[in-house]
């Protein structure tokens, strides 16, 4: 190599991002959507036997687990139906194959699901659309006891679907009564709301709650304000009823990624959407954020990074400027990789890139992937990548702003065996724990305990000890031990010398 090509190489490589360091988060959240609703991502048909739908779940748990994500985002509700015994809803024809079908061996599904979800270091967040009643319009399958039949009241026809109506306080009741009974009966780490709250606007159509308009909105309330208020009065009330009977369980919404486009408000985001959160969706996060009624916020940033009409770096960039009092992340839409007539989808590097500049954002905290069987079947190409470059170690989920009084009590490491091939750890004081981690580590002259590489995260659940394999601490001998509560709060490490093998 002549010397003249010296400088030039050496600005190449500093000028280039791919040879620049990507940041690997020791807490972070990666979340991936599993849509339910007409099979999407599961179960792939209703009428499977529960044996295929139990094997089909693990199948996507083992993906991103091996992926190292940390929280599966599992729609429980869809169209005014349930994915578990319900007092307030019907079984869902997407898991029963026919709506109120009960099949016995069905009804502890969701407790298994929540289960195996743990057990592979993950949260679990139960996605709920609170307010579309129908897919289509073919209500003859519908059992009756369905809300369109037992409240025909309740219900709004609007395109192709049914609606409740979020105006009528007996509506907003019933969605409180049903995330009641949702976080008491179960194990969940969260609530999670999508971005259907009113309908998406059909042109030339009129969502017809003028007589709730009439009966309910204050004096001189314009029909925006006051559906807006109503979309407020859900929120407030499901984080209410959450942190009163779990207040570890978080409330996290995934509005569309638009707020308001700067052309209708300066404080807008530089963007051309068609539709937006705020004015056609009637859904206002910045003000549920200013009020402390979230714990996450997941704005649907589904475009390319340099789209025109919605750049996803802009939208990226506004979010990061609007958020406070709440959990940040990103939702991103690998369902468009190569699928998409915005060919910046075709480029293997558009998500890994999206990926890269939300790490580089201090408010981001993490992403989410629409949907859980866009990476899974296609596109193995950027999953290398994603596997080898951003997503190689694992990533604890941040712990929820409104957490600042909690802690995790005193624990003890009571004794440690070596098997040929596995360790068993004994610890005292472990109620409300929900994962133990195990990190390399080394004590230094002073005996401080210093941590190094998270090597494993298994679940605890109010057990006494915990068995692994010995591959996975690759022939460490000096272990550091910590304990993650329901909260998310992180122990201070325990020095683990191992023994010698028993």
């Amino acid at each position: 190599m002549t010397k003249k090509l010296l400088p030039l190489l050496a600005l190449i490589l500093s000028s280039c991002s791919i040879f620049k360091p990507i940041p690997q988060p020791k807490a972070e959240f990666r979340g991936f959507w599993v849509a339910t609703v007409v099979n999407i991502d599961w179960p792939k048909n209703g009428n499977d036997a529960i044996q295929k739908q139990k094997a089909d779940y693990l199948k996507i748990l083992d993906f991103y687990q091996d992926l190292n994500f940390n929280a599966a985002i599992i729609q429980v509700r869809c169209a005014g139906d349930a994915f578990y015994n319900s007092d307030y809803a019907p079984w869902s024809r997407f898991l029963n194959g026919k709506e109120a079908k009960e099949i016995i061996e069905k009804k502890s599904l969701l407790a298994w699901m929540i289960t195996e979800t743990h057990n592979r270091g993950m949260e679990f967040h139960a996605w709920l659309n609170p307010y579309r009643a129908t897919f289509d319009l073919k209500t003859e399958n519908l059992s009756d006891s369905h809300d369109f039949n037992t409240h025909p009241e309740w219900m709004l026809k609007y395109g192709k679907k049914y609606y409740y109506d979020p105006g009528l306080p007996e509506v907003q009741q019933h969605m409180v009564n049903i995330i009641d009974e949702l976080v008491s009966n179960y194990d969940i780490d969260a609530v999670h709301f999508d971005d259907y709250f009113y309908p998406y606007t059909i042109k030339n159509e009129v969502f017809k709650d003028s007589m709730s308009y009439y009966n309910c909105a204050k004096i001189d309330q314009s029909l925006g304000d006051w559906r807006r208020s109503n979309i407020d009065s859900l929120i407030k009330k499901s984080h209410d009823i959450i942190k009163i009977k779990k207040p570890w369980v978080q409330l996290g919404v995934s509005p569309f990624g638009v707020w308001k486009n700067s052309t209708t408000d300066p404080k807008g985001s530089d963007t051309e959407a068609g539709q937006t959160t705020y004015e056609n969706l009637y859904a206002d996060p910045l003000l549920w954020m200013e009020k402390g009624w979230l714990d996450y916020l997941i704005p649907q940033v589904y475009w390319s990074m340099e789209l025109p009409v919605a750049s996803h770096r802009k939208i990226v960039d506004w979010w990061s400027a609007n958020s406070k009092n709440t959990n940040l992340y990103i939702g991103n839409g690998p369902y468009k990789i190569r699928n998409n007539s915005d060919k910046a989808w075709d480029d293997k590097r558009e998500l890994p890139n999206q990926i890269r500049y939300a790490r580089a954002k201090s408010a981001v905290e993490g992403n989410a992937f629409f949907s859980a069987k866009s990476l899974m079947n296609n596109n193995k190409d950027i999953l290398k990548l994603l596997k080898r470059k951003y997503y190689k170690n694992v990533a604890l989920p941040p712990v929820s702003r409104s957490i600042t009084s909690f802690s995790i009590d005193s624990i003890s490491l009571i004794s440690n065996e070596k098997s040929h091939d596995s360790i068993t750890l004994k610890f005292n004081g472990v109620e409300r724990v929900r994962f133990a981690m195990i990190y390399a580590s080394n004590l230094t002259n002073k005996k401080k305990i210093s941590i190094k590489k998270l090597l494993l995260k298994s679940p605890v659940q109010n057990k006494k000890e915990i068995k692994f394999p010995l591959k996975a601490i690759k022939n460490k001998k000096q272990l550091a031990l910590t304990f993650i509560n329901y909260y998310g709060i992180e122990s201070k490490p325990i020095s683990v010398h191992l023994n010698k093998t028993n």
